[in-house]
C-alpha cells in the first residue's frame, strides 16, 4: 500500500521538553513536519491527510533503552523463564521439573533458564548449586543463569560435558565455585565462558525470531530505540552473522525497534578486525548502526562480584574482581579511541570505575577528541572524587534507574554506609552537565520504562522500600529527557531523535495518563497504549490490551502496519 501523504494526530498532551505542552503534530515520511495547538494544525488537513484523535492521551518521544541486551532477551522468551518462580529454592526447582515435562527436550539441548535470585529466596540463604539442579535431572545438562547475568549454576552432567574438574583453574576475570575443593556448579563471570563450546547454538532463523519477540516485546513498553550488547550472548556465532540477522529484518521492514550495537569484543585482534571491516561508530543506518566499543569491566553487587575498593561489608574476605587486567583494558580503549570509536564500559564497583577512568584518560591524553562521548555503563558504587573525575573528562553515563528496585534493599549491606552515601549518584553528575540516559540492563531487568521512571523520581522501590538518597531524586522531566534525548545522546543521534520536533524521526509513544499530573508512587501504573516507529513509507503501531502489557512472558502482541 502507498503511504499516506500525511498524518496529523491531535487532541493530546504532546511533550516537547518545554514547559508548556503542544496539543498536536503533523507527520508526514516518517519525520514530524509540525508541532503545536489543534488550531494551527487541524487547518493544514486536506482530503489526503489521515486524523488521528489522541483523545486527551500523553505523548512524548519514543522511549529509549540506552543499555539492553535484545538478543538476551529474545533467548530468554524461548527459554525458562525463572523470575516468577524465584521465592524459594523449592519453588525454582519444581518450575524446572514442570518446565521439562512441558517442553521435552530435543537430543543435544540443554535446559537453559534465566532469573533467579537467592535474595528472594524464603527456604534457604543461598544460592543453588550442581546438587539441587541433580534432583531436576542428571541425564541431560541443565544451566541457569541468575537475574544480573554474571552467575550461572549448572549441574553434573554440564559439568563432566564442558570437562570441569576440581583440577581445572579459575579463568582470569571469573571464579569457579567449590565446594570441598570439587566445582559446586556455581560458575562466576569469565568462568561461564568455559561452558561455551558446548551449548548448542541457534540458526540464523532463530537468531531472528529471537530479535523479532524481543523487538514485538520492547515495542510493548513504549520502546522504540535501544543501545544493545548483543554479540557476546552467542560467543560461537561470528559478529557478522548477528549484524546479518538484524539487517535481513530491517529489509524486510520486520524490524520495530532502532538498535545500536554496543560492540563487545574482549580481544584486541577482534576489535582490529571489526575496525578494519569499516565497523566504526555511526556506520549503518537509522535502524541498525553500529555503536561503541563495549567492555564489561567487572560483575554486579548482587552476586558480589563487582570490584570494590574494599572488603564487601557482609562477605570480608572479598572485594569482588576486575574482568580486564588494567594493561588489556588500557590497550583497548587507547586502540578505539584512536580509530574515532566510542567506547562504553560497565562499570558497578568503584575499583572498576578507577581501572575505566585510568584506561579513558591514559588513552584521551595520547589521543585528544573533542566530542568522544565514551561512557560508564551502570556508574554504581562511586566515590565523590570519581564523580569529578567523569564530569572532568566529558563521559556520558548510562544509568538503569530500575536497578533501584531491588538495591535499595541490599546497597549498605553489601558496601557498607560510606561507600553507600556517595552511589547511585546520578542526579550529582546530572548538577554537573554530565548527560545521564536510562535503560534497563534487560533481561537483568524488564524494560518497563515507567518502572524506570518511578524509581528515578522517587529513588524507591516499587514495593515502597527507601527512599535511598533523597537528594538524588530526578524530576519527572529528567526522568523522560533520560530515556529520550539523553539516550539519543548517547548515540551521536539528538538532531534526528530524542525529540518532538520538525525534522526529527517520528517515534513516539502514547501513555494513558500525563506523568506530570500523577503522585510519583503511580508512576509506574501508567499504561502504555501505543508505540510508532517513524519510517519514510509507514508508521508500524503497536496496539495493546492492557492483559497483553503486563504480560511479559507472552511477547506475541497485535501488530498492525498503518500505511
Amino acid at each position: 500500500m502507498e503511504a499516506e501523504a500525511k498524518t496529523i494526530f491531535y487532541n493530546g498532551i504532546v511533550y516537547t521538553g518545554q514547559e508548556a505542552p503542544a496539543q498536536a503534530f503533523l507527520v508526514k515520511e516518517g519525520l514530524f513536519a509540525a508541532v503545536g495547538r489543534d488550531g494551527e494544525l487541524l487547518p493544514l488537513a486536506d482530503e489526503t491527510t489521515r486524523l488521528v484523535d489522541l483523545q486527551g492521551r500523553f505523548v512524548c518521544p519514543g522511549f529509549n533503552d540506552s543499555h539492553m541486551h535484545l538478543l538476551n532477551l529474545g533467548q530468554s522468551l524461548v527459554t525458562a523463564q525463572l523470575a516468577p518462580h524465584t521465592g524459594s529454592l523449592a519453588e525454582l526447582l519444581r518450575y524446572l521439573k514442570e518446565y521439562t515435562a512441558q517442553h521435552p527436550l530435543r537430543e543435544g539441548r540443554w535446559l537453559t533458564g534465566r532469573g533467579w535470585n537467592q535474595d528472594y529466596f524464603r527456604d534457604v540463604s543461598r544460592m543453588p548449586d550442581r546438587k539441587d539442579l541433580d534432583t531436576v535431572s542428571t541425564e541431560y545438562p541443565i544451566r541457569i543463569i541468575r537475574a544480573c547475568g554474571h552467575c550461572c549454576v549448572v549441574n553434573s552432567r554440564a559439568l563432566e560435558l564442558a570437562g570441569i574438574t576440581a583440577a581445572t583453574p579459575s579463568p582470569e576475570g571469573g571464579h569457579i565455585g567449590r565446594e570441598n575443593g570439587e566445582p559446586d556448579g556455581r560458575l562466576y563471570d569469565n568462568a561461564m565462558d568455559l561452558l561455551s563450546p558446548f551449548l548448542p547454538l541457534p540458526d540464523r532463523e532463530e537468531l531472528k525470531e529471537m530479535i523479532r519477540l524481543a523487538c514485538r516485546t520492547l515495542n510493548s513498553y513504549g520502546i522504540t530505540s535501544v543501545q544493545s550488547d548483543d554479540y557476546c550472548v552467542f560467543r560461537g556465532i561470528a559478529y557478522e552473522a548477528v549484524n546479518a540477522a538484524f539487517r535481513e529484518l530491517e529489509a524486510g521492514g520486520e524490524l520495530s525497534v532502532r538498535v545500536c550495537e554496543q560492540a563487545n569484543f574482549t580481544e584486541l585482534k577482534d576489535l582490529r578486525r571489526f575496525i578494519e571491516a569499516g565497523c566504526i561508530t555511526g556506520a549503518g543506518s537509522t535502524l541498525f548502526r553500529i555503536g561503541p566499543l563495549k567492555m564489561l569491566g567487572d560483575g554486579s553487587l548482587g552476586s558480589r562480584t563487582a570490584h570494590l575498593s574494599r572488603p564487601y561489608a557482609d562477605q570480608p574476605d572479598t572485594c569482588g574482581f576486575s574482568l580486564f587486567t588494567a594493561e588489556l583494558m588500557n590497550e583497548l580503549i587507547r586502540n578505539a579511541n584512536e580509530k574515532g570509536m566510542q567506547v562504553a564500559v560497565h562499570a558497578i564497583g568503584d575499583a572498576c570505575l578507577d581501572q575505566v577512568l585510568d584506561a579513558i584518560e591514559l588513552a584521551l591524553q595520547e589521543h585528544p577528541r573533542k566530542d568522544h562521548r565514551h561512557g560508564i555503563i551502570h556508574c554504581q558504587i562511586s566515590r565523590p572524587d570519581q564523580l569529578k573525575r567523569i564530569r572532568d573528562l566529558g563521559l556520558h553515563v548510562y544509568a538503569q534507574s530500575i536497578f533501584l528496585d531491588y538495591d535499595n534493599h541490599i546497597v549498605e549491606k553489601r558496601v557498607g554506609k560510606e561507600l553507600a552515601a556517595s552511589s547511585y549518584a546520578w542526579k550529582t553528575l546530572i548538577k554537573s552537565g554530565v548527560s545521564v540516559s536510562n535503560g534497563s540492563d534487560c533481561p537483568v531487568e524488564m524494560p518497563d520504562v515507567m518502572r524506570g521512571i518511578e524509581c528515578a523520581v522517587t529513588r524507591c522501590s516499587i514495593d515502597g522500600t527507601g527512599p535511598y538518597l533523597p537528594q538524588e531524586a530526578f524530576s519527572v522531566k529528567e526522568a523522560l529527557d533520560s530515556f529520550t534525548v539523553r539516550g539519543a545522546e548517547a548515540s551521536f543521534e539528538e538532531e534526528i531523535k530524542g525529540r518532538i520536533a520538525p525534522g526529527c524521526l517520528a517515534d513516539f509513544t502514547v501513555l494513558e495518563r500525563d506523568p506530570f499530573a500523577v503522585p510519583s508512587k503511580e508512576l509506574h501504573t501508567i499504561p502504555v497504549r501505543a508505540a510508532y516507529l517513524g519510517r519514510p513509507q509507514s508508521s508500524v503501531d503497536y496496539e495493546l490490551t492492557p492483559e497483553q502489557f503486563r504480560d511479559y512472558s507472552t511477547p506475541t502482541k497485535k501488530i498492525r502496519e498503518e500505511s
